[in-house]
């Protein structure tokens, strides 16, 4: 076991990356992390080994500086309430690759908690947790499909897990990774966005198609969008729109964005559900 205090790069809050004050994660190959804030802003790691240490770097996005981010955007018409007051968030990452591919595919146009339900079910049935792609791989496609997911998902699942080499796209491959996953049969916008996020640690892709995002956009214009239409929403953010996605989610959800509202999307879908 290994203990260190590491010191995260520009803002940094434990709470509302992990969306708790203390963290602790399962990691590949049985290790563990766990994690807290110090009053110093110094983040304490416990962890199972070294290589477990570096791995938690990596999921709870200590390295990456976001000064950038909430400068330019702490004024933002839409952005800057949520910039301002939820200053230090980042997205919590996956510890495999294979397990933000997983995730991507089960959230595909279906409700957040059917898709966690689905991807958690994929889990038990790899034996590992995290999935590694080895173990993925080894499912079939009807035995993903007895797990929840839609036959065409699952065996868009099969064949990522068979033929690609998913922890490469972090590293060796990263720069061709978002059009490698995009040239792929089965793979959206809205799954490049969370694998870029929660798998490779990038902020240049956006969630684009979220129906969280779709309900921002309704509550904002008036009218129900067509998901691809969001790609609008983050275009000013460039290659911060991927971080951007996340504080715009996490805006609307806590009536942070000006002139939106949950119940006023609801009242748009409404209006267009009647009309249609």
């Amino acid at each position: 076991m290994v203990e260190a205090t590491l010191s995260p790069r520009g803002p940094y809050s434990l709470r509302l990356t992990a969306q708790r004050p203390r963290w602790r994660g399962a990691l590949p190959e049985g290790r563990w992390a766990e994690a807290a804030q110090l009053g110093d802003g110094g983040i304490w790691i416990r962890a199972s080994d070294e290589r477990a240490l570096e791995e938690a770097r990596f999921v709870l996005a200590l390295d990456d500086d976001t000064s950038e981010f909430h400068r330019l955007f702490a004024r933002d018409r839409l952005l800057g309430p949520s910039v301002r007051l939820l200053k230090g968030m980042r997205p919590r990452r996956k510890a495999t690759v294979a397990h933000a591919v997983l995730r991507g595919i089960c959230g595909q146009l279906i409700q957040s908690g059917k898709a966690r339900e689905i991807e958690r079910a994929v889990v038990r049935a790899s034996g590992q947790d995290p999935p590694s792609q080895q173990a993925l791989g080894r499912l079939s496609p009807a035995r993903l499909t007895r797990s929840g997911l839609a036959p065409s998902r699952a065996a868009t699942l099969a064949r990522l897990c068979r033929t690609l080499n998913l922890e490469a796209l972090k590293d060796r491959l990263r720069d061709t990774a978002l059009e490698r996953l995009r040239r792929e049969r089965g793979i959206g916008e809205w799954t490049v966005g969370v694998v870029a996020l929660q798998g490779l640690g990038r902020y240049d892709a956006g969630i684009v198609g979220d129906l969280g995002l779709v309900k921002l956009q309704a509550s904002l214009e008036g009218r129900w969008p067509d998901p691809a239409e969001t790609a609008a929403l983050l275009e000013p953010y460039g290659d911060w729109r991927g971080l951007a996605s996340v504080f715009l989610l996490q805006g609307f959800k806590r009536g942070l964005i000006p002139g939106a509202s949950a119940d006023r999307a609801r009242l748009v879908r409404a209006r267009s559900t009647n009309a249609a």
